[in-house]
């Protein structure tokens, strides 16, 4: 299918499951750019609604880049114990406040390239604050958007920054906010990795998995 034919897709995917996602948006609750910065680095490999709870404490406790940066490492850590990998994700908040107090100002720059530049920060966190936190488009690439991508036909990478770059060429610019969070919501929901929910599928006939799954169920 050429690009044209896939950004149609795109189109219709987003029409339907819109419907059925009316309010998609990240489920991590923030208040700054800094806390979501946070919570981001938290949610690897932990579900959000762990993080939420994490975080309600954790955010009256660090108010600032630099209460992070000048935390005590050990209590850190188990502040955010219970996110797993605890040890990795308090080295990478402390490292990153370090270098927000010391480039900028204790401020979440809102700059992909400037986030990235950070330490522990990848494009898919920095994707994520830039459009939650900065209204700035993005395409956020978590193991949802990845796999769902592939699924759906619309990229072949299985690197996410290819799959990044592949949705910006056929997402509306104004959607990519929109559309990772749609996929990631739908992953969650009915196309779970190992026991997909194809029967209630809103967007099967759109998918080369579904439309495969279909063909060999009716064979």
């Amino acid at each position: 299918m050429g690009k044209a034919g896939l950004k149609a897709r795109v189109e219709q995917i987003i029409n339907i499951l819109q419907k059925e996602y009316p309010h998609a948006k990240t489920a991590l609750k923030f208040t700054t750019p800094l806390e979501l910065l946070v919570s981001t680095v938290l949610s690897a490999q932990c579900t959000d609604e762990r993080v939420n709870k994490v975080t309600a404490e954790l955010f009256k406790k660090y108010r600032s880049a630099r209460d992070y940066a000048e935390a005590d490492l050990a209590e850190l850590e188990e502040d955010i114990r219970p996110t797993g990998f605890f040890r990795n994700k308090a080295k990478s908040i402390k490292g990153f406040s370090e270098e927000l107090l010391e480039r900028f100002n204790g401020q979440v720059p809102a700059s992909l390239d400037e986030l990235v530049s950070l330490p522990g920060i990848g494009r898919k966190t920095a994707n994520l604050v830039l459009s939650e936190a900065f209204d700035v488009p993005g395409i956020v690439v978590d193991t949802h958007v990845l796999r769902l991508s592939r699924l759906i036909g619309l990229s072949e990478n299985t690197d996410a920054t290819k799959v990044e770059f592949d949705l910006m060429e056929i997402v509306e610019k104004e959607k990519w906010r929109l559309f990772s969070n749609l996929l990631i919501l739908h992953g969650r929901a009915v196309c779970i990795a190992r026991r997909p929910r194809h029967v209630e599928c809103t967007i099967i006939d759109l998918c080369d998995e579904g439309i495969r799954w279909k063909k060999e169920s009716n064979s």
